[in-house]
């Protein structure tokens, strides 16, 4: 892989999702604490979220959606009481075309929600990362605008940025010459899975053009109201220590999240400053905001030294590797700028 070698950002495309949505937001052609049920059928949705004899799919809202805070089933890394994941079923059969209601049919049938939503009134909100609530945003971004999801992403961050290199598998291209993108591995063997990309909405860019992404939304290009990249930075909520097979490969403990953002630190900092300056880490690791994804990509922004990195390893066993690495690479990064630049 080169800098300029497009590949699957993964997870990443949830900061986009999320813009979108915040960008009709602003447009005012949704409401976040309205039902998601206002926008999509009682056909597509009903029965996602039973939990204790009754069905709470009616309260979900598109904010429950946003901070992963609906307890709804992730179609994609659960287990069924009896058999595999969806993941685990790729991998091991090969690659398969599903369909939106074919992606919710796993949820309503196959997988057990982990709560029931909460009012969005409460301080402590239950939350645990979940691809099917970004699954719902498109749906209700195409459902609102009337036009699929890459339209919408070319109309509001592609062409406006020049994100040439960038993307929707199997539903739209580069707009410039581009290079072939990285094949995505699964342990040594490669992970060739074009009819699931296609399926989930997959996004292919490069360092390049998610940097320009972000940097556009840093500075406050992306939306029309300045307080509405605060609405995505304001009620963090932590997902909670993992205590499943699923939920270790999922953002846990102690990564917070917002709306569409996620926010990452040592999660000792807050206590540092009540320590004996002795017993303090030499480099308690500065806060980042931004996003991971599966194949240990990452795209991030650390505001105390103002940078911003994107990358990937490019690997599907590799999902919490950005968080092992962040801190490593921001403090090599700290190092150099004090003139004490140290190998990594």
């Amino acid at each position: 892989m080169q800098p300029d070698t497009p590949y699957f950002i993964a997870s990443i495309d949830k900061l986009l999702t999320a813009t979108a949505i915040l960008k009709l937001y602003e447009q005012g052609s949704i409401v976040l604490d309205e039902p998601i049920s206002a926008y999509l059928s009682e056909n597509l949705i009903g029965g996602l979220n039973r939990w204790g004899g009754k069905d709470h799919t009616n309260i979900i809202t598109i904010r429950h959606l946003l901070s992963h805070t609906s307890g709804l089933g992730d179609w994609l890394e659960d287990r069924p009481k009896a058999g595999s994941s969806l993941l685990e079923r790729l991998v091991r059969y090969g690659d398969m075309s599903l369909g939106i209601q074919d992606i919710l049919y796993i949820v309503r049938d196959q997988l057990s929600p982990h709560f029931a939503p909460q009012s969005l009134g409460l301080k402590r909100q239950k939350a645990r990362y979940c691809d099917t609530n970004f699954i719902l945003l498109i749906a209700i971004i195409e459902s609102v605008t009337g036009k699929p999801l890459h339209k919408v992403h070319e109309e509001f961050l592609f062409k406006p940025f020049n994100m040439h290199h960038t993307w929707l598998a199997g539903q739209s291209g580069p707009t410039v010459s581009t290079p072939a993108p990285a094949m995505i591995m699964y342990d040594k063997e490669p992970l060739d899975i074009p009819l699931m990309l296609h399926s989930s909405w997959a996004v292919y860019s490069t360092v390049e053009d998610t940097l320009k992404f972000l940097r556009a939304l840093i500075r406050g290009e992306v939306f029309a109201n300045p307080e509405t990249l605060s609405l995505m930075q304001e009620g963090w909520v932590r997902f909670g220590i993992p205590l499943d097979r699923a939920a270790a490969r999922l953002p846990s403990w102690p990564i917070e999240y917002g709306l569409g953002l996620m926010r990452f630190h040592d999660p000792l900092l807050r206590l540092l400053g009540k320590l004996p300056r002795y017993l303090r880490p030499v480099y308690p690791a500065p806060a980042v905001v931004g996003h991971t994804g599966s194949t240990g990509s990452w795209l991030f922004y650390c505001p105390q030294l103002d940078v911003m990195f994107s990358g990937t390893v490019n690997q599907a066993t590799a999902g919490a590797l950005p968080f092992r690495l962040i801190p490593k690479v921001l403090k090599v990064v700290d190092e150099c700028r004090r003139g004490k630049p140290r190998a990594l």
